[in-house]
């Protein structure tokens, strides 16, 4: 092989994205609580961006505005009023860093749009101030739940010291369990009285509200919250103590055998062990609720066909300020002014227009998936129609990869709730009729078969195929143990009623 330095032309073909097209695929991928925070990030950085207030919809000029570079527009009748005075006997230097500033002085002398009353400016404010005061209080935490309860035990403060390191290591998210060995939270030089002392202070943490906090396994959380006027009390405490396995697997005969118990006697102990808290600190855990504002809405137009609209006012619309229009057409502007405004003037457009894009492609998308998707709506779940990303792109005229960005972290309100639009494309299989049927009428036909069984002898994953094909639907066994485990539903062993089986 000969390696050699030198110079060559070759001829390639290389595809690139354009930045305007790649704005479009970013702007159609956001949702719409993100799409208006990069609204507001660009009005803030381009002052030739405004909101198009709907008053103005009606005289406006849709939102496009699409300007030509020589910029011949008929002259308004106030194009001469409140024109920015500029000293034509001086250099001008400072002209164009006031312009820079313009944007900061055009709402109060060049706004156009019709001014809000006072009323409503009040009505504003006060709706806001309401909103402040409703939010709700920030909830205590569990350190600080404990805490407060160790403060009032006085105690000595080596051992509160210690006891304050051991709640620091409970995790709400965990359960509350304390998880790591004691002597970690020791100097390592400590003597065995110091470590009497921290197994005290965990005592103490473990003796605190709620029941079971800090313990070191299920078992122990268990036994902790165990209380001598309980029903069933010996019962449980043998149960727990040495059956949690067996209990888990529904193996109440060999409880039986190993205790003494009957099967009754069991299951009612079961019932009263399963009011006790595996997780004394859930309720503490934060949990975050992501909010869901839906981007299309669907609705029965009067002939009862499904329509998808795009609410306006969650998609807010863009226009090119009048003012810096009027600044060029009055020909006031000079030449830095003038490239600096046709440059912000470019990238404001091209905002506009994938905004408008993607409303007019989520439109599509949306509606062209409703249309497959009607029986859903109108019959439940069950009803559901398998369906493909590529089919939608036929069906739209676009590539599979513009569905899949349209649909990504999208929402739509339907009568049948806020739903995401993911949710419509399912695989499926065929009947033995020939006929499609979604993976999730299967899951549903399962659930079925399961709830009605009988539960002295419910039905195995080998039984289950046996009685989905009875229903017309061929479904392999690994798949119905898949389908089981993601619905939650437990083994044929862990459904065993043994009361029925027994009688």
């Amino acid at each position: 092989m000969r390696l050699s330095f030198g110079l060559e032309t070759r001829q390639l073909q290389v595809q690139k994205l354009a930045p305007r097209m790649i704005q479009s695929m970013e702007i159609l991928q956001l949702p719409v609580l993100a799409l208006q925070e990069r609204i507001e990030e660009a009005m803030n950085e381009n002052p030739l961006l405004e909101l198009q207030e709907p008053e103005a919809d009606a005289g406006g000029d849709g939102g496009g505005n699409e300007i030509n570079d020589d910029w011949e527009q008929p002259e308004s009748p106030n194009d001469h009023e409140k024109e920015l005075v500029v000293d034509e006997k001086g250099d001008n230097a400072d002209d164009f860093e006031r312009l820079l500033e313009l944007d900061k002085d055009v709402p109060d002398y060049f706004d156009e749009n019709p001014r809000r009353s006072a009323n409503r400016m009040d009505e504003e404010g006060d709706r806001k101030h309401d909103a402040i005061a409703n939010i709700a209080s920030r909830p205590e935490s569990l350190h600080d739940y404990l805490l407060h309860q160790l403060g009032e035990l006085e105690l000595e403060p080596e051992l509160a010291k210690i006891a304050e390191r051991i709640i620091s290591c409970l995790d709400p998210k965990d359960g509350g369990y304390f998880r790591t060995p004691l002597d970690d939270l020791l100097p390592p030089n400590a003597d065995q009285a110091t470590r009497e002392l921290a197994q005290q202070a965990l005592s103490i943490v473990q003796a605190l509200d709620p029941p079971g906090i800090a313990a070191t396994s299920l078992k122990d959380c268990l036994l902790r919250q165990l209380t001598p006027e309980m029903p069933y009390f010996e019962e449980l405490r043998k149960l727990i103590s040495h059956h949690l396995e067996n209990l888990r697997d529904n193996r109440l005969p060999e409880i039986k055998r190993r205790t003494g118990y009957s099967i009754e006697r069991i299951q009612e102990a079961w019932n009263e062990l399963r009011k006790l808290n595996p997780k004394p600190a859930s309720e503490f855990a934060e949990s975050f609720v992501p909010a869901v504002t839906p981007d299309v809405m669907v609705e029965k137009d009067e002939n009862g066909v499904y329509q998808v609209i795009v609410e306006e006012g969650r998609t807010p619309r863009l226009r090119i300020s009048e003012y810096y229009r009027h600044r060029l057409i009055n020909g006031t502007a000079t030449r830095d002014e003038k490239e600096y405004i046709k440059q912000k003037l470019n990238s404001a457009q091209w905002l506009i227009d994938s905004i408008e894009q993607r409303r007019n492609t989520l439109t599509r998308v949306a509606q062209a998936i409703v249309d497959v998707q009607q029986r859903f709506l109108e019959d439940g779940p069950e009803h559901i129609q398998p369906l493909k990303m590529q089919e939608i792109a036929d069906e739209v005229g676009v590539h599979v990869t513009t569905v899949s960005r349209a649909v990504d972290d999208k929402w739509i309100q339907t009568p049948r709730g806020i739903l995401p639009l993911r949710q419509f494309f399912v695989g499926g299989t065929t009947r033995d009729d020939g006929e499609q049927v979604a993976w999730d009428n299967i899951r549903v036909k399962l659930q079925e078969v399961v709830d009605g069984e009988d539960k002295a002898k419910p039905f195995s994953d080998d039984e289950l195929v046996t009685e989905l094909k009875k229903h017309g639907l061929n479904v392999a066994r690994r798949t119905i143990t898949k389908y089981r485990q993601k619905m939650g539903i437990p083994s044929s062993r862990q459904r065993r009623d043994w009361s029925e089986a027994e009688g």
